[in-house]
């Protein structure tokens, strides 16, 4: 995989409700979500994401409660792929198993312990 684009840089623990705060979770429109991706962290990563951007994560990137708004909200923002130290793994089976069937980023652990893998967020195990 070739990924060319902006790169969005984020600390350790970035938790799901920083991906997309729950006061966002009445729609399930991929757009409307993207719309507010990030914006508790990052106010300017809606106006400048574009697509085929990679975003990067330290550790435990994903953690908090297992929604699936979060990954959604990423790839619909325009992201391609998401590095991260690791991935949380409070729902990891969950994102596993749907994955490759909602489209989103690809997903790769650069700690070196993790696997790639179609699922972004939380979506890889250790």
């Amino acid at each position: 995989m070739n990924a060319k684009g902006s790169v969005f840089k984020y600390p350790d623990n970035v938790d799901t409700d920083v991906i997309i705060p729950a006061r966002h979770l009445n729609t399930q429109d991929p757009k409307e979500l993207a719309s507010h991706c990030m914006e508790d962290i990052d106010k300017d990563f809606v106006r400048n994401v574009r697509d085929g951007d990679v975003m990067v994560g330290g550790w435990n990137f994903g953690c908090g409660s297992s929604r699936e708004h979060a990954p959604v909200a990423i790839k619909a923002a325009g992201i391609s792929v998401g590095i991260a130290k690791s991935f949380a793994v409070s729902s990891t089976a969950q994102h596993q198993h749907s994955a490759a069937h909602q489209g989103r980023p690809e997903a790769v652990d650069a700690s070196g312990r993790g696997t790639r893998q179609r699922g972004f967020s939380t979506g890889l195990s250790r």
